[in-house]
């Protein structure tokens, strides 16, 4: 899959293309993508979705004073973009939402991006899918227009799970109540964040117990706690953890997010720094508790351990391979 930034494709055959979020990149995501790639492949056209950073709503939360307005992030833009290169798609192109493309006209925003940007012949959209300045545009606007210019439009409806639609909102609300098993039956696959290790205070060491540090790069995640984990990428195959998913109270006033993760088993053909730089996926499998703020690192090493053993006992009593 190739990247983009901006609102340009390069190349001159033109798209099928869908436009969203894709926050999470849920079941309901996955099911528009196989029908986009599908039509793709149909038409002769490379697949594309247009996807922005920031999130509208953060946009225009910041511009409102109230950056509590913005939805938690289930994912960050790399893990959004590896799921969408997972589900087939050619091209992701990631415009920035500023104060520009958010006062676009509908009617330009089909002109400029849609037509000359990325010259689509192929749009599907959600069937709760609104556009441009105030977003005034909608499906029978888009549809109009896609016969008078020339280019194509669909609609998907929503997409259920044993009666439920499965959207950001419920993935949010799920990750939210610490559901994990929920929160697997909306996105196919186990919750997860990735990225690369990085070097921390050694805190962990200090008090005994090494971990792993991921930052998460937005500034509200839409869960955090304490969970039993499992780690990809430090050998051929998972490793049980146990790890801290906030903002780390006790140690820490920032507000950065961070996840720090510790292993249950460290490979034995690994040194004990060989996980600085290494780009790793950890699953989240199940959530322990909410983080807590301890009065001393003490209480604190107490704690890590009590959840070293919970963490063994879950995973001695479940199938997380």
């Amino acid at each position: 899959m190739r990247i983009h930034h901006g609102l340009h494709l390069p190349g001159t055959e033109g798209c099928a293309l869908t436009i969203g979020n894709f926050d999470g990149v849920h079941r309901g995501h996955q099911a528009m993508l196989a029908l986009l790639t599908n039509e793709a492949r149909h038409r002769g056209l490379p697949s594309c979705v247009l996807s922005f950073e920031p999130h509208p709503r953060d946009h225009f939360a910041c511009k409102a004073g109230r950056p509590e307005l913005a939805p938690p992030r289930i994912a960050t833009l790399r893990d959004k973009l590896v799921e969408l290169q997972r589900c087939g798609i050619d091209h992701a192109v990631v415009a920035r939402f500023d104060d520009r493309l958010a006062a676009m006209p509908a009617h330009e925003f089909i002109e400029r991006v849609l037509l000359r940007g990325l010259r689509a012949r192929y749009v599907l959209v959600g069937d709760d899918f609104n556009f441009g300045a105030r977003r005034t545009g909608n499906y029978a606007m888009l549809d109009a227009a896609g016969a008078q210019l020339g280019f194509d439009v669909a609609r998907m409806m929503s997409y259920e799970v044993h009666g439920l639609r499965v959207s950001s909102s419920a993935v949010r609300a799920a990750l939210a109540a610490g559901d994990m098993r929920q929160t697997e039956a909306l996105l196919g696959r186990p919750y997860s964040v990735s990225g690369h290790v990085m070097h921390g205070r050694k805190l962990g060491r200090e008090l005994g117990f090494r971990t792993l540090n991921l930052r998460f790069a937005h500034a509200r995640a839409a869960t955090s706690g304490i969970f039993v984990v499992r780690v990809h990428g430090l050998n051929d195959g998972p490793v049980p953890a146990v790890a801290s998913f906030g903002v780390r109270p006790t140690v820490e006033d920032s507000g950065r997010v961070l996840l720090e993760v510790h292993c249950l088993e460290w490979p034995a053909t690994l040194g004990t720094d060989a996980g600085y730089g290494r780009c790793l996926r950890v699953d989240l499998l199940h959530k322990l508790h909410d983080e807590v703020k301890y009065d001393s690192l003490q209480a604190l090493q107490a704690a890590i351990a009590r959840d070293t053993d919970d963490a063994r006992r879950w995973l001695a009593g479940h199938t997380w391979r």
